[in-house]
Parts: structure tokens; C-alpha cells; sequence
């Protein structure tokens, strides 16, 4: 489910396979118009129905069913062996940060996000709304087993790293230009145990504040955008 006209527009323009329109009776015309132009199903609906088929506290007028638009586990590895760099969900349950790992992953030219384990299913209708679109953008894969994921990624040769909150390399002296996967674990107990001995590098990012750790998708973000810098500053 796409939710609201932003989103619905962003998958539009990605090419998204839209199976079939909600839209209130009179709303988002010009919207209508384009995705008729497509073929797509299109059907007006009074709010209350519309309402019932979203799970968003007030409507935005208009909602898409979509096929889902995922990748292989494999095709996944393939896309993190390309380079520069893949995000490796672990367990992570929460949408909104599973979504906002999304965005990230696509705002830091990431070539794939790999969902794991017990992670939510990147298609649930908050993920789509937290990733602002990102979901449309890039290469997502979902139900890998972990272990299987990480070790593919090292036969495939490419560098992976995870934070720890002490004790661990500082972030900005490891080389991030790829190609990397930046692995994250649940946001309560961080990455199992039999996944450490997995990872080729254990990064710390310092802190002054009275914080002991960072929310899985800030840490995510550090580390992405500073594979970006170091990428730039390649001029790569």
C-alpha cells in the first residue's frame, strides 16, 4: 500500500508497478490524469472507504496497491560486490527505522539494502512512508538469513563493518570507499553474537554527551555519510 499523493507520485516516476488507485471523488486530479494515462486502474471512492483501506490516521486522498518491488538475496550481493556500499539489516523491527535507513541508503548513493533475519518487511506500508520514497530507488532485498548474507558478502569481497559503542575502531579512521556493507543490528540488543565474528571491522563513533549509544538509523547515517565523504574526497 502507497499512501498519499507524494508517494504515489514518487512511485509513479520510478516505475513502480501500481495495480490498481484509491482516490477520493473529486481529489488530485492531475494525478489521476497521469496515472490513467498509464493504464492503471483507477477508482473513486467516498473518504470513508479510502479510510478504511489506509492505515494513516487522516486520509491524503489517495492511495496505490502495488506489486512489490523487491530483490534477490543474491542479486543483492551482487549489487554490494559492485560497490561502493550496501546497508545489511539485522533484526531491525522498528518501520520508521527501517525506513529512515531506506532514505539514507539512497540520499548516500548505497548500492542495495539487505533485510535479515527478523527484520520488518520493507514493503509494510510505515517502512514505505519513512523511506520518503527511497524504497522506489534502489535495489531492496528481504528474508536473507544473516549469517548466509554476511558470509556471501565476504566471498564476494567486500568490507563489512559495524559499530560498537566502545572499544572499536574511531568511525572516520576506517577506510569506508567501498565496496562496504555497513551491518546494523536490532535496535535493542545490537547484532547477535555469532554475527561479530562475521564482521571485519568494529567501529566506534566517539561521543561527548551524556548519550551512551545512538539510534540504530543515526549510526546508520554516520557511517553512510561518511563513506560518501570518503568516496568524494576521492572524487570518486
Amino acid at each position: 500500500m502507497i499512501d498519499g499523493p507524494t508517494l504515489v507520485r514518487e512511485a509513479l516516476d520510478a516505475g513502480v508497478a501500481l495495480q490498481e488507485v484509491l482516490v477520493e471523488v473529486g481529489q488530485h486530479a492531475e494525478l489521476v490524469g497521469a496515472l490513467e494515462a498509464t493504464g492503471v486502474a483507477v477508482h473513486s471512492v467516498h473518504p470513508d472507504v479510502l479510510a478504511r483501506a489506509a492505515d494513516t490516521v487522516t486520509s491524503q486522498g489517495i492511495a496505490a496497491i502495488a506489486k512489490r518491488f523487491e530483490v534477490s538475496i543474491r542479486a543483492g550481493i551482487a549489487a554490494a560486490e559492485a560497490g561502493p556500499l550496501v546497508l545489511v539489516l539485522v533484526d531491525i523491527a522498528d518501520p520508521g527505522n527501517a525506513g529512515t535507513l531506506l532514505r539514507t541508503a539512497e540520499a548516500a548513493g548505497a548500492a542495495a539494502v539487505l533485510f535479515c533475519g527478523a527484520s520488518v518487511d520493507p514493503s509494510n506500508p510505515k517502512c514505505v512512508r519513512a523511506s520518503a520514497g527511497a524504497v522506489f530507488h534502489l535495489p531492496v532485498a528481504s528474508g536473507g538469513d544473516a549469517v548466509s548474507v554476511l558470509e556471501g558478502l565476504g566471498n564476494a569481497g567486500v568490507a563489512r563493518v559495524a559499530t560498537v559503542v566502545r572499544g572499536g575502531a574511531p568511525y572516520d579512521d576506517a577506510d569506508l570507499t567501498g565496496p562496504v556493507a555497513v551491518v546494523l543490528g536490532s535496535e535493542a540488543h545490537g547484532l547477535p553474537a555469532e554475527l561479530r565474528p562475521l564482521v571485519d571491522h568494529h567501529l566506534t563513533i566517539p561521543m561527548e554527551g551524556r548519550s551512551e549509544s545512538l539510534n540504530v538509523a543515526m549510526a546508520g547515517a554516520v557511517l553512510s555519510f561518511e563513506a560518501l565523504r570518503q568516496r568524494r574526497g576521492e572524487g570518486r
